[in-house]
């Protein structure tokens, strides 16, 4: 683009040719004489040629395909952006900032100033032409029922930036969006954004969407400024802040910084790389990134939380920084209804046109069905889930079943259930739906089946698939899914199962879709605890991040706390309860530990105990369940004990069970005896070469001499 502002000043830009416009010598000279005493290139043309009159191209119209060809190239580095702002300033002597193209900004200059902003910064403000938003609040409420009042305060937010003069370098407008679960809030928006891009009012349709529960503790910085730096520089005029309140109040405060003053400063510098932030410490480095802009962009905050606890979180000059509150309500009766018809509509279309099946004779109840999966809160969503659900099944029908190319269907309610007739063949639709792979879950459950013992825990465990089952259940008739606590106390001696228990719960949970992971970090107070003063919470998180998806489990946990004066153990604690309130819906914590002593270390975070309403005791396990212990165990190494030993071993194992308990190690205790057999049997055969039993564990191999310790 360099010779773009060569060509204006020589007059052939538009025409491609010379006009009355100045010499290449002339502009030469010019530009000489602006080096030693300042001003526009202009301002010393003028001087230089002796001429009072302009060119006779019209420079604004010259200046204005310059900042169009700006717009085109948007996407180049700050530098370049900076050069052209520069360039234009020295072509027309006026700020660039100054000028527009439609009343609209695209891009944004490295100090914040937006390129392209209306002429109410040159202090004489004149309202934009607002009339292209006309019938835009009925055209968006052609797909989005029972939102009016909410489509309406939507538009205004939109349109505020328009009829108000933009404080330069501020975003054009921030807002707040909030309404119950499932009440059209990003949908509303969405199709907002694509009319207005339609009109020429945005120039682009998108949202760029930041999930600010991906940000849960700090020691995440250069991740979130990343992210943030290329929502920021992305081509999308509005950009999404989701689950504010999940997010580390350090981020936060950028968001808050943007809103409240139009850029926020980074504590570091940076350069970029190929689009990438990268951090410099070398004070010597040039074109550094030291703070962000929001010029030019729509901030919105979306939250089912009311506007009190975003001052809470965010405080109040926030709040009075936003521009517009909208808010949805709750979808009435003939809202919904009026979305399940549309919906049936496409489901007709999709049914034909994909599936070849002609829905005929539709009976009057199937809306009425349909509206059903709306109930017990699930809303709008209870009723679009429906409809994926019936063209999934639908496909599957197709799929798997006989029937013509074009074939007549019938939807069919009976006994508050939802039936097809396609031809004579009547099937329950929802039956057609595929199930999800069992191999897993079996193999989980045919391990758990072969521990000895441990029968309430397992009850216990099946009762969480019988549970997530029914959920799985209520997410597919589309109504409102529950949840309870999953994280879990383990309380018992050592050896008593509970390790190998919490490795089975991560699996099993895995196989039936509750966890995305189903692995199992096994950690100690020295794994959470750091060594120095700052080090114990980034130490914590950095264990949470490994445990997302799966189980995270504790053995010990009591450790933890030390008392009152252990600073880096509650800080753990501190650190470990706001991960499990951040990654409730993928982490499972268990903390293990004796029973006295977990007691205790409840009492020190009140927010614990709360979160642990699962406390499962581990009981020691009897000596008849030891010996059966000690078969799995030899069979497992390949041997056999002989039946001759398991009288003494039965009498062995009952005598230590009655005698130290917690401290003889209960499965431990086994494990350690079969290997010692297996090594007393080792010396026996060396000295008879002769036997070929190989695998026999016998009396003559067990040392049962330590029962009182």
């Amino acid at each position: 683009m360099s010779d773009i502002f060569e060509n204006i000043m020589s007059g052939t830009f538009s025409s491609g040719k010379s006009t009355a416009g100045y010499t290449d010598e002339e502009i030469k000279e010019a530009r000489k004489l602006q080096k030693k005493n300042g001003g526009t290139i202009l301002e010393n043309l003028k001087i230089v040629t002796g001429r009072e009159t302009r060119p006779s191209y019209d420079i604004d119209k010259e200046i204005q395909l310059l900042q169009q060809s700006l717009i085109n190239d948007f996407g180049m580095n700050q530098q370049d952006i900076l050069d052209n702002y520069n360039k234009v300033n020295q072509i027309s002597g006026v700020d660039p900032s100054l000028m527009s193209v439609g009343n609209q900004a695209y891009g944004t200059l490295p100090s914040g100033t937006s390129l392209f902003q209306d002429r109410s910064k040159a202090g004489t403000f004149t309202p934009a032409d607002i009339s292209a938003f006309e019938g835009l609040e009925e055209k968006v409420q052609e797909t989005i029922f029972g939102q009016e009042e909410f489509v309406k305060k939507l538009a205004i937010a939109f349109k505020r930036p328009f009829v108000m003069p933009e404080k330069k370098g501020y975003p054009r407008n921030a807002f707040f969006v909030t309404g119950a679960e499932d009440t059209g809030k990003h949908t509303a928006l969405k199709v907002m954004t694509e009319e207005l891009a339609n009109r020429k009012l945005l120039s682009n349709g998108g949202i760029q969407t930041i999930d600010l529960s991906l940000y849960p503790s700090s020691g995440s910085d250069k991740v979130f400024l990343q992210d943030l730096y290329m929502a920021l520089q992305a081509k999308e005029n509005v950009i999404l802040f989701e689950n504010f309140d999940a997010c580390h109040i350090s981020y936060l405060s950028y968001i808050n910084e943007l809103v409240t003053t139009g850029k926020c400063q980074l504590s570091e510098r940076y350069i970029l790389q190929k689009g990438q932030l990268v951090s410099v410490n070398n004070s010597f480095a040039t074109e550094t990134v030291s703070s962000f802009s929001a010029a030019g962009k729509y901030l919105v905050l979306i939250s089912t939380k009311p506007i009190s606890k975003v001052a809470d979180v965010m405080g109040a000059p926030f709040v009075n920084a936003l521009g517009d509150i909208c808010q949805t309500e709750a979808l009435d009766g003939a809202s919904l209804k009026k979305i399940s018809e549309v919906k049936f509509e496409k489901l007709k279309d999709k049914a034909k046109q994909m599936l070849g099946f002609s829905v005929t004779e539709v009976e009057d109840d199937f809306i009425a069905y349909s509206l059903t999966k709306a109930e017990k809160g699930a809303a709008c969503t209870g009723i679009l889930t429906f409809y994926d659900n019936v063209l999934k099944a639908l496909a599957e029908l197709r799929l798997s079943g006989k029937y013509p190319k074009e074939a007549d269907l019938r939807f069919i309610v009976e006994d508050n259930e939802l039936k097809v007739r396609i031809g004579e063949e009547e099937t329950v639709l929802m039956a057609a739906l595929k199930t999800g792979y069992q191999g897993e879950l079996e193999a989980v459950k045919a391990e758990m089946d072969n521990i000895v013992g441990l029968q309430k825990i397992k009850e216990y465990i099946y009762s969480l698939e019988e549970y997530y089952a029914v959920q799985k259940r209520r997410e597919e008739e589309g109504l409102k899914t529950g949840t309870v606590s999953k994280h879990m106390i383990f309380t018992g001696n050592p050896g008593t199962g509970k390790t190998t228990i919490a490795r089975i719960i991560s699996r099993y949970l895995k196989a039936i879709g509750v966890l995305t992971g189903g692995q199992l970090v096994e950690v100690t107070r020295a794994d959470l605890v750091g060594r120095y003063v700052g080090h114990t919470a980034p130490l914590t998180n950095q264990v949470l991040q490994s445990a997302i998806g799966g189980v995270l489990f504790i053995d010990e946990a009591y450790s933890l706390y030390r008392g009152k004066d252990d600073s880096f153990g509650l800080e753990a604690i501190d650190t470990l309860v706001k991960g499990i309130e951040d990654n409730r819906d993928n982490l499972i914590v268990i903390l293990a530990g004796y029973s006295d002593e977990m007691e205790v270390f409840l009492t020190s975070n009140s927010g614990l105990k709360s979160r642990f309403p699962n406390v499962i005791e581990f009981p020691d396990y009897t000596g008849q369940e030891l010996l059966e212990i000690a078969k799995i165990t030899a069979r497992s190494k390949g041997y056999e004990i002989e039946e001759a030993a398991e009288f003494p071993l039965l009498a062995y194992f009952n005598l230590v069970q009655s005698i130290r308990s917690r401290t003889a190690g209960n499965g431990r205790l086994v494990r350690n005896k079969i290997e010692e057999a297996i090594l007393n049997q080792s010396r026996r055969l060396v000295a008879e070469p002769d036997n070929p039993n190989l695998s026999l564990l016998t009396t003559l191999d067990f040392d049962l001499t330590d029962a009182e310790g």
